[in-house]
């Protein structure tokens, strides 16, 4: 069985996202490849890593142009299935004032929760360093087994386990069933990634590091890796945290995947830093990396087509 740097399991779809008016004024929506697990694979692709998805799309001309997509980024689709009755889920992201962005899913179902158990390659994930998942695979079933069923396999053999919470509100019937399994994934990690806004809205806490602590009390999860926006991120590992401000641009058009840019890049990293007893400095150049890299990601539009190339990031380290 080929090695695998990290595997991913979760959602892969269309992000419809806004691209100008036409002449009568309406607005004009692309359809750019999308999901977050997906362009995790893709920058970690882009720096030289060998990746695998496990997903499901519909067998419709979306859910093959997202195969294609995969294909063109190298990230292996062994472990894409397709399924004949139920349509690729899709997702329209419209820019809110604020410069946030606002979500709607056509998923009621979409493909990537019809995924059952059965279908998951475990050869894929025993044969992974990494294995990486995020809470959009455990909204509903069958696919809340299927990946726990993923996890419990990847916990068995070893393999390190990262995981993003990744909330998206409107996926859950309630935020009380979103919260209980959004911690399941926060007992079985090794690495998380968390957003500000996330962090509070799980611990109740305003100050990110009374809030992390609380985590670290009761899920004892060895590498916490937060993202802030604009405030740049930290990261949290043993007694020691590090914090790194952003690249921030003027050229920035839209911040969807900046997040997943920023994780593809600090996974490339832990394979050869590994997760626990990172020093200060250490973090500080992991996040630098990764910051720079989610600044780039900023200037175009969609994210797993487009991820930077190494010598990108690094050019605009040294600058």
């Amino acid at each position: 069985m080929e090695k695998y740097d990290v595997v991913a399991m979760g959602e892969l779809l269309i992000d419809f996202t806004q691209n100008g008016y036409s002449e009568q004024g309406n607005p004009i929506f692309e359809a750019n490849p999308g999901g977050a697990p997906c362009n995790v694979l893709a920058m970690l692709q882009k720096l030289g890593r060998k990746t695998a998805f496990i997903g499901k799309v519909g067998q419709d001309g979306f859910g093959l142009q997202l195969e294609k997509a995969l294909k063109e980024t190298g990230i292996s689709t062994e472990g894409l299935c397709f399924d004949k009755e139920v349509h690729t889920t899709l997702a329209v992201v419209q820019n809110k004032e604020d410069g946030d962005r606002d979500f709607s899913f056509y998923r009621n179902p979409g493909a990537d929760i019809m995924m059952s158990k059965e279908e998951v390659r475990n050869d894929l994930i025993q044969s992974a360093k990494i294995f990486h998942f995020g809470s959009l695979s455990l909204t509903d079933e069958p696919v809340r087994t299927a990946t726990q069923n993923a996890v419990s396999v990847a916990e068995k053999a070893g393999i390190w386990i990262s995981y993003d919470p990744n909330l998206r509100k409107p996926l859950w019937k309630s935020e009380k069933e979103a919260k209980e399994q959004i911690c399941y994934g926060l007992k079985h990690c090794h690495i998380l990634k968390i957003s500000d806004d996330e962090l509070i809205w799980l611990t109740g806490e305003q100050d990110y590091n009374r809030a992390v602590e609380k985590l670290r009390t009761e899920f004892s999860i060895p590498l916490i890796l937060l993202s802030m926006g604009k405030e740049g991120s930290r990261a949290y590992c043993g007694n020691q945290m590090a914090e790194m401000t952003p690249f921030l641009t003027p050229n920035t058009i839209e911040t969807t995947g900046a997040g997943d840019t920023f994780m593809g890049c600090m996974l490339h990293q832990i394979l050869w830093k590994g997760y626990q007893n990172l020093s200060k400095q250490d973090m500080e150049e992991m996040l630098a990396f990764a910051n720079a890299a989610a600044s780039i990601i900023t200037t175009r539009r969609g994210a797993l087509r487009v991820m930077p190339e190494q010598a990108e990031i690094e050019e605009l380290l040294k600058r």
